[in-house]
């Protein structure tokens, strides 16, 4: 397998997906038409920062299985168009936390204490220790927006700096977060009353533009902002007019809304100290990402094991392997609603009961099944869901607490035309699994090999007509069950053939009078 490394990554990373017997291309900064010509053959993508992966490029890598990022910011990936095309999106949380906060303060410290204006005034030969009297941090009123782990480190830091803090983050409970001395507080008054603001939050829809010029305006004329978390939050053009009007005293910003930010109408704002996106740039932290993000791209694509994975709606990754085998029975029943099927689906109902509690999860492998049958093995856990809705099928999910004859099961009903079908299983000893009811009919079946599903009027003669054809043509029955409605007239079996038979020696099944209906699948 090929893993394609398009942004700088150190040794240690490289040596390990070697050392698996992976195929490495490496082409740091290449053009998309270069990339065009390495992508077909491509099963791993490493990138940082400088490479945008987007809907154009994946179509051009149809053996893409997963994007490994290292680092943490993913907003050059088109996630949506990859969780169609069921690539896994990972990225290396928490490994260059340290790096990130420390850069934060190095620049609020530089920021406030005039570090790099004092530095261009001596190169320059002027000595102006009047002009560049800064302000110190013991006092102040920190504001972060954003109580991750990055933010996190960043205030554990600056308390020691004896600043008071006072926290925005809408996903975090005050009485959940670590730090009893963070006061939280909405983000207007944050803004209004901070003597520094330091950014901490990812750029989507909600954080686009976040700090723009009406916010700006709301600061404090001695205040400073510090952004060393994504390009975008920050409006740059409002923040250089803020800058030009002295709305606040000063800014500090490591990363741009264009990288490389060559144009930025910050370069010649004034009270501005601008870094090249190096939050993450330090020895530990790329060795750091490097090996964590190869590990996790070897582990991927030669165990199958997910770690930090972005776009897959399971929050245990490890439930995938220990819940496989119920997963891959979830699969077969899938499978097994697909091949009856004579029309699209409009509503899928899956629901478990008893000890089996991860409906999602069981969700997930049915419309692998269900949908694979169609699509083939391009559906995987990554984009079941997306494509279902994509298919403009209603996804309904339900775990039932109550007592069962059974120790786990699976109900799964699937409506199209305004019909349905109704199939459950139970998983027995946690290792044979078996379909339980069909439609009002119970079974004991092993859901394996090639079955054909028959339902006749209940009368005397159908099996052995059945039976008699069947050996006429060569077909050896491995195995028959039969179920029963009395008070219907009517009964359902399931034949076990060793070998498919034709479509042509179905029909002629079919024209026995007594046959209602006869389908046969392949598991």
């Amino acid at each position: 397998m090929q893993v394609l490394i398009t942004d700088p990554i150190g040794k240690v990373g490289t040596k390990i997906l070697k050392a698996a017997g992976l195929k490495i291309v490496e082409k740091i900064g290449a053009s998309a038409e270069e990339l065009n010509k390495v992508l077909p053959k491509t099963d791993g993508w490493i990138v940082r920062s400088g490479t945008t992966v987007t809907r154009e490029l994946m179509e051009a890598a149809p053996q893409l299985k997963v994007v490994g990022r290292a680092g943490v910011g993913v907003d050059n990936i088109d996630i949506p168009e990859a969780t169609l095309r069921g690539i896994v999106i990972m990225n290396t949380p928490g490994v260059n936390t340290v790096a990130a906060a420390e850069h934060t303060i190095a620049l609020m410290l530089s920021l406030v204490r005039n570090v790099h204006r004092g530095h261009s005034s001596l190169i320059a030969g002027q000595w102006d220790r009047n002009e560049l009297v800064g302000s110190e941090l013991r006092g102040k009123t920190l504001g972060v927006i954003g109580l991750g782990k990055v933010g996190s480190e960043v205030i554990k830091r600056l308390h020691g700096f004896g600043m008071d803090v006072i926290g925005y983050d809408p996903y975090i409970k005050a009485e959940n977060y670590e730090f009893d001395y963070v006061e939280f507080c909405d983000v207007d008054r944050l803004f209004r009353e901070s003597d520094i603001i330091s950014l901490h939050v990812p750029l989507v829809d909600s954080t686009k533009d976040l700090v723009d010029l009406e916010r700006l305006k709301s600061m404090k004329p001695s205040s400073f902002l510090i952004n060393c978390a994504r390009g975008g939050v920050v409006n740059e053009q409002d923040l250089a007019v803020a800058l030009e009007q002295g709305i606040l005293a000063g800014a500090a910003v490591d990363v741009f809304e264009s990288e490389p930010a060559l144009d930025t109408p910050l370069a010649s704002a004034p009270n501005i100290l601008l870094t090249p996106h190096l939050g993450a740039s330090t020895q530990e932290a790329k060795e750091g990402v490097s090996r964590a993000v190869c590990e996790q791209v070897r582990d991927f694509l030669i165990d199958g094991k997910l770690e930090n994975a972005l776009n897959i709606p399971i929050s245990d990754l490890s439930l995938l392997r220990s819940l496989e085998p119920h997963l891959d029975f979830a699969t077969k029943i899938g499978e097994f609603h697909q091949q009856l099927s004579s029309s699209p689906a409009d509503r899928i109902h899956v629901e478990t009961r008893g000890t089996l509690t991860e409906v999602k999860l069981v969700t997930l492998a049915f419309l692998k099944g269900f949908l694979g049958t169609v699509h083939g093995s391009s559906i995987n856990f990554v984009n079941a869901l997306a494509v279902a809705q994509q298919n403009g099928i209603e996804i309904e999910e339900a775990y039932h607490h109550g007592k069962e004859d059974y120790a786990n099961l699976i109900s799964t009903t699937v409506t199209f035309d305004g019909e349905s079908r109704t199939i459950r299983g139970s998983l027995f000893s946690d290792k044979h699994p078996r379909i339980v009811y069909y439609d009002g009919f119970h079974f004991d079946l092993n859901p394996t090999g090639t079955l054909l599903i028959v339902e006749n009027e209940d009368v005397p003669g159908v099996v052995g007509k059945m039976g008699t054809y069947l050996g006429k043509i060569g077909a050896n029955i491995a195995g028959y069950q039969l179920s029963r409605k009395a008070e219907h007239h009517y009964a359902m079996g399931i034949i076990r053939l060793d070998s498919a038979i034709s479509d042509d020696d179905l029909k002629e099944l079919t024209d026995i009078k007594e046959i209602i209906s006869i389908r046969q699948i392949v598991l």
